[in-house]
């Protein structure tokens, strides 16, 4: 599934050869970064051969050295950008398109196979692990997201990584409860308490069962999730909601194996321990990915605490009283944000796809590529990051169809790791209705949409005959495949015929 999604998302992936949406910040900036350490201001326009050009035609065409010395504004942390800036470095640099997205194209790859991984451990079914697999290598969105230098596509596989490492630890945890169970209700001195609950009645070993607070495993998670707010500041919400999760797993399985206090214990010998360790890595990770900005004295705002004595966090050493400004007027920024945009799209709509995102359009000379096929008209090539509408259609309805199974089936902890995904990188938006959003954020719950599906394709498994189950699982994903490959020429700006185009804006909202 890695080869054909890796395929999916690097052939061509030098094209188009332009700037395609924020590639105008965030590939600029890290080629920056790269040769000068940090992010530096551009002009709109250069003088080539003596004529104006707007920067990004320059940029694009080879022409990548016209950076100001003036350092940038930039919103989001470093990472990310560094990050692309090792495949510019590695890639042959901005002259090369194809360096521009060659992270992002990782990224996306290696998230193909964490999906796997994560499906293998909720399902313990080859098949629905290997179709996770296959849904995240032909979706719209994943696609794009892997051929466009932009920086959510790192955030997923920052969280989807995480998230991965918490399920190892809750399985590590769930094989050491129920071994101390196994001792604990042996001893002399164990005590039973009889709980009735809903008529039926069980025995409840009177202990506390064994500390499981640390693994590699969390700690592992800690600074993924830390590595990932150094992306984008919406990671904070995967570490806060995964954390919680977490514990609250692990306080299940005590509850499972038969310890009466299993909540109190999940919480004062799991979850406050891990907090003590984990917040701690998340913030040394975060701070860390801000090394080049302390190292350099030409930054944004190093020198701001110098030039206003007295004013913000006073008691801060200089340096980090400039970090904390700093921060706080990107804060500003993001809750503020609200620029009219064509492609503005409300969170709400994002897992229907409502209000997709056009990062590129534009009619082209000649009938190049597909165009060959019908000369009688104008060839376009376009990039939208609009997702297989069969797989966030069925996900969407999957999520709601999952919940319900989880209440019939009552206790499946399983129905969480669908949900997290919603309630880390969905719901937080719900807050910002009122800022300038687009639909390709979503990308961070990709992984969440796909898990719905598998688990209700899991419930229909265990239900149905096995010849009802293999027509209903490759009848379903035959299809959705079909539709990914008509999508897939307006998610990699391959020349097609106008009419072409238009036949794929099936609704206005997607024009």
């Amino acid at each position: 599934m890695a080869v054909l999604g890796g395929a999916l998302r690097f052939l061509r992936l030098g094209q188009p050869q332009a700037v395609v949406f924020d590639e105008t910040y965030y590939v600029k900036d890290a080629w920056t970064m790269l040769m000068t350490g940090e992010a530096r201001d551009w002009p709109e326009n250069v003088i080539v051969n003596g004529t104006s050009t707007p920067v990004n035609t320059a940029f694009a065409s080879g022409d990548t050295d016209h950076w100001l010395a003036s350092a940038e504004y930039v919103v989001h942390p470093p990472l990310g950008k560094w990050l692309i800036a090792v495949g510019l470095k590695l890639f042959g640099g901005a002259g090369n398109t194809f360096a521009w997205r060659a992270s992002v194209a990782i990224a996306g790859t290696i998230a193909i196979i964490l999906m796997i991984r994560v499906a293998l451990r909720l399902f313990h079914n080859l098949p629905i692990a290997l179709a996770a697999g296959f849904l995240m290598s032909i979706d719209g969105v994943g696609i794009v997201m892997s051929r466009t230098g932009l920086l959510d596509n790192f955030i997923m596989a920052f969280a989807l990584g995480a998230f991965l490492l918490l399920l190892i630890h809750r399985d590590w945890a769930r094989r050491r409860i129920a071994e101390r169970f196994a001792i604990d209700s042996t001893l002399r001195s164990a005590r039973w308490i009889v709980r009735t609950r809903h008529g039926s009645t069980r025995l409840m070993l009177d202990a506390h069962g064994p500390m499981v607070a640390f693994s590699w495993w969390r700690a592992g998670a800690a600074i993924l999730l830390g590595m990932a707010t150094g992306v984008k500041w919406s990671g904070a919400y995967f570490f806060a909601a995964f954390c919680v999760i977490s514990v609250l797993w692990d306080a299940w399985e005590r509850r499972q194996a038969g310890y009466r206090f299993w909540l109190a214990s999940g919480i004062i010998r799991d979850g406050i321990p891990a907090a003590l360790y984990m917040v701690p890595l998340y913030g040394l990770t975060y701070l860390a990915d801000w090394a080049n900005w302390f190292i350099h004295p030409d930054s944004y705002m190093h020198d701001w605490a110098a030039n206003h004595p007295g004013e913000g966090v006073s008691w801060l050493p200089q340096g980090l009283r400039s970090f904390v400004e700093y921060h706080v007027e990107m804060w500003h920024f993001h809750t503020t944000l609200d620029v009219p945009h064509a492609y503005r799209a409300n969170p709400l709509t994002w897992p229907l796809q409502v209000r997709p995102t056009s990062f590129y359009w534009e009619w082209l000379d000649g009938h190049p590529g597909l165009c060959s096929l019908d000369t009688s008209q104008r060839c376009v090539a376009a990039v939208t990051s609009l997702g297989n509408p069969l797989i966030w259609w069925l996900g969407s309805a999957c999520v709601i169809a999952g919940v319900v199974i989880a209440i019939l089936r009552r206790g499946d902890w399983r129905i969480w790791a669908v949900l997290i995904g919603f309630i880390a990188g969905w719901l937080p938006w719900a807050q910002y209705l009122n800022r300038t959003t687009f639909t390709f954020y979503c990308i961070v719950i990709l992984p969440w949409i796909i898990l719905a599906i598998c688990y209700v394709a899991d419930a229909i498994r265990s239900r149905a005959s096995t010849l009802a189950w293999r027509l209903t699982f490759i009848s379903t994903l035959a299809v959705i495949t079909l539709v990914s490959a008509f999508f897939y020429p307006i998610w990699t700006a391959m020349p097609v015929p106008y009419d072409f185009w238009l036949s794929h804006m099936w609704f206005d909202s997607w024009i």
